[in-house]
């Protein structure tokens, strides 16, 4: 992918903000310390796990290293798939996470009950086509078949970047609502087959193209830079795509998780390391958390409406 990072302001996200969307682990809190679910106490001689999809990312290290300083033990709790960190959250085998967009949380909040909520903001991906038989969109003849990940959010979203590199025609125009059933295959270059995302990197030779999420890219022996086609992070629809640590309701105002979330965004070698293990396609955003939580109620009402 060839978007350079940069920080974002404030009055860009609020830009963002302003255009309307289209789209049993059991265990206890495990804080060190006294302050559990909902309190907003001291940071100091705390430990907090943190649920995340790629522990080995760049940014994490210094991360657990600049907590530290601050008096706070962080403890990485590493997930293999996307579907395990909520439901580890909701449990509360974990404090926080951070591996998600809104969308993503959306569907998850409604599809199973739970109120987890964005508490910040970290960056936002664009998300990439990648072949290991054709060198550019226009090469892929008519008829063969491109992967996408098969969860609905990551789907809908990877449809849109088919659409716009001329692939596929959707019935509804495309909305974060999209499946492969709204592709019109008389009107669409290629047909479109739903895949795991974890699985897509290890499918890739069996099709001629496919969407694949950033933390498999590496997975396939692609760089970030062998994207054949990828969407637009600065597009203003873009906020329901913007990645989160999440928290359960109740935490939403806990002063360590918060100050976890300014270490994140502040410290440069976390920012570094974000901008290294994306291969500089990440862009990093200190969105406002009032921002997140108004898009995540709007996404889960859309969510909702089209059950």
């Amino acid at each position: 992918m060839s978007f350079t990072a940069s920080r974002r302001t404030t009055s860009v996200i609020a830009a963002l903000a302003a255009v309307p969307l289209f789209v049993a682990l059991a265990g206890c809190a495990t804080a060190s310390s006294d302050a559990g679910s909902g309190d907003t106490g001291s940071a100091e001689n705390e430990t907090v796990k943190v649920g995340v999809v790629g522990k080995g990312d760049a940014q994490w290290a210094p991360f657990v290293e600049a907590a530290a300083e601050e008096g706070i033990t962080v403890e990485l709790v590493d997930f293999g798939s996307y579907e395990q960190p909520n439901p580890a959250l909701t449990e509360g085998e974990i404090d926080l996470n951070q591996f998600q967009h809104i969308v993503y949380l959306a569907d998850y909040n409604v599809n199973s009950g739970s109120d987890l909520t964005p508490i910040g903001s970290t960056a936002i991906y664009p998300l990439g086509l990648y072949s290991k038989k054709y060198d550019d969109v226009d090469s892929i003849p008519e008829g063969e078949t491109v992967a996408v990940p098969d969860d609905a959010s990551n789907q809908a979203r990877a449809l849109l970047v088919l659409q716009s590199a001329g692939l596929i025609e959707l019935k509804s125009g495309g909305t974060i609502f999209s499946d492969v059933a709204d592709v019109d295959t008389d009107k669409s270059k290629v047909k479109v087959t739903a895949l795991e995302a974890a699985l897509i990197p290890t499918s890739l030779p069996d099709v001629a193209a496919a969407i694949i999420n950033n933390d498999f890219v590496q997975d396939a022996g692609l760089t970030f830079d062998d994207a054949i086609a990828q969407d637009d992070p600065e597009d203003p629809n873009a906020l329901p795509y913007v990645n989160i640590f999440a928290a359960r309701a109740d935490d939403a105002d806990n002063e360590t998780y918060l100050k976890l979330v300014e270490i994140f965004q502040t410290n440069e070698d976390v920012q570094a390391g974000l901008l290294e293990s994306s291969g500089d396609t990440a862009v990093p955003l200190r969105t406002p958390v009032e921002d997140l939580v108004s898009s995540l109620e709007k996404v889960q009402k859309d969510t909702e409406a089209q059950k």
